[in-house]
């Protein structure tokens, strides 16, 4: 201990604390610099958390010791990377996220034993509420989603029942079509008894209503659906061209449009054919008559009218006899009927745009030089297009493909060429830039902080040289050690020769000083000019 202590002393006190500043700092850097390399890389483990399910994950968290962050004032919470899939498991076991919202889990709780009909009604009632509102903020445009259920209990010896209503608010993702719209309103309604989809009302987070809950327009139904169903069309035929242009010159190099014109009539045609030629007797009928009667000559007398009188008239008389046939027969004509219905949405003509750009090449600059398409490359892209979208002349269709440069030439993506050794996610890029922010700042503090205190401390304490003054007691004593009182006239003139004296000593070592660094530099002249002096000495 002695012998450190000594050597402490020996060291001085500023290379010391030289000594214990790089120390410290070097320790502090390097622990730094340990740490953010072996922290694990933090990952989100959910996103857009209501307050209530945050708590239930951090205590959840907390329980395992589970190292976590909560960013976004509690609407995140980010754990290790290599943790992620665990924890998600784990904490769906214990039904979190809830979203907000209460499901069928309220049941799992012991105490409802002893709960009343009511208590179980509206405990049920939150339940699907619940179950709705996660339903539906599954959906991919959707955030969340809070539904209320109005749900009248049917009275003893009511006739009349009121209908069941829901209203739904939306945290939505951009916007929703008529279609998603209407997919939330039948989803509520056939997840609730007697429950209309148009008694469903929807509004998003900014108060825009988005369904009415009134009984819709019957009209605006059939036409949005009629709307919905020619953009699906164009979608179909647009997808069906880019699909077999994209084989062919490349992907993104066509831009594929496709006008539809559907007829929105419902034509409905009943046609009666009857054939001439395919008759078949149906009945026949057939009668027969047959009349004698015989004519009398002279007067009429009382006798000749007695019944049975005519065997005696002895031949006398005329004698008429008259028979008749007739005959009818039905015939029962063939007759075809056909009905004919002709749904709307048939389409009645096509009009296909394709612009397709061309070719490049390298040129001698190695820059990217255009080359139009030839006509016959054109020509067999439009008969492509005219096979995919099935082209019908009759009914005026049309088809056009050109040729024309992008304004953006295709871009090489390097990344598509390479093996997939190489590529990293923006989180490794993220984990690199850190990593090499820390290497910086490392390299910088050695460089300017302990680069010169450890100069410092290596470089050998030199003591300044102190000027002489004449004590009281007329001998030469350093200025730091001379009492500050006045002096006489006498020893002011001695200290001006000994300033003197001691400046032209000065000139004096520092010439001394160059002509060392001189020889020191010059050995060969030095000694050749020391040899020319001792030869003028010696002649």
């Amino acid at each position: 201990m002695n012998g450190l202590i000594e050597f402490i002393r020996t060291l001085g006190p500023a290379r010391v604390a030289a000594m214990g500043a790089v120390a410290a700092i070097l320790i502090g850097v390097f622990a730094f610099i340990t740490l953010r390399v072996t922290s694990p890389q933090m990952t989100t483990l959910y996103n857009e958390l209501t307050l209530e399910d945050s708590a239930a994950i951090v205590s959840q968290l907390e329980s395992q010791g589970v190292q976590f962050q909560i960013a976004r004032e509690g609407a995140s919470i980010m754990v290790p990377r290599e943790q992620v899939a665990r924890l998600r498991m784990q904490l769906a076991a214990e039904g979190l996220p809830t979203g907000g919202s209460i499901g069928y889990e309220i049941f799992d709780r012991t105490d409802t034993l002893g709960a009343t009909s009511f208590v179980q009604n509206i405990n049920h009632l939150r339940a699907m509420e619940g179950e709705l509102a996660r339903t539906i903020g599954s959906l991919d445009r959707i955030r969340n989603a809070r539904v209320h259920l109005v749900i009248p209990e049917r009275q003893l010896f009511q006739r009349d029942r009121r209908p069941p209503s829901a209203s739904i608010v939306l945290n939505v993702r951009g916007g929703l079509g008529p279609g998603e719209i209407r997919a939330v309103q039948h989803i509520v309604a056939t997840a609730v008894e007697g429950l209309d989809p148009d008694r469903v009302s929807i509004v998003d987070e900014s108060g825009r209503l988005l369904a009415s809950g009134a009984n819709s327009d019957e009209e605006g139904m059939v036409s949005a659906s009629l709307q919905e169903r020619t953009v699906a069309i164009e979608s179909r035929l647009r997808n069906q061209i880019e699909e077999i242009l994209n084989s062919v010159v490349g992907p993104g190099r066509a831009r594929v449009r496709v006008n539809a014109d559907v007829d929105y009539n419902r034509l409905t045609e009943t046609t009666e054919t009857f054939d001439p030629e395919g008759q078949v007797v149906r009945s026949t009928q057939t009668r027969e008559e047959a009349a004698d009667s015989t004519r009398q000559d002279g007067q009429v007398t009382a006798g000749n009218q007695l019944p049975n009188q005519e065997g005696n008239n002895n031949g006398e008389g005329e004698r008429d006899t008259s028979s008749m046939t007739e005959e009818v027969v039905n015939y029962e004509i063939s007759k075809s009927t056909r009905t004919e219905i002709v749904e709307a949405g048939r389409v009645t003509r096509l009009s296909v745009a394709v612009l397709v750009d061309g070719t490049y090449q390298p040129d001698g600059n190695g820059d990217a030089a255009y080359t139009p398409r030839s006509q016959e490359t054109l020509d067999r892209i439009a008969v492509l297009v005219r096979s995919a979208v099935g082209f019908d002349e009759a009914r005026g269709d049309v088809v056009e493909v050109v040729n024309l440069q992008f304004a953006l030439p295709p871009q090489d993506d390097l990344l598509a060429e390479g093996d997939g050794l190489f590529e990293f996610t923006r989180d490794d890029i993220l984990r690199f830039a850190e990593l090499g922010v820390l290497f910086l700042i490392a390299l910088l503090l050695l460089l300017f902080v302990v680069r010169p205190l450890l100069r410092r401390i290596v470089t050998p304490e030199e003591k300044q040289p102190q000027e002489l003054v004449i004590g009281p007691d007329g001998t030469l004593v350093a200025d730091s050690e001379a009492p500050k009182e006045d002096l006489d006239e006498e020893d002011e003139f001695v200290i001006e020769w000994l300033e003197q004296a001691k400046q032209e000593g000065a000139m004096q070592a520092s010439s001394i000083t160059k002509v060392g660094e001189m020889i020191a530099d010059h050995p060969t002249e030095a000694v050749n000019i020391v040899r020319g002096w001792l030869d003028e000495q010696a002649a």
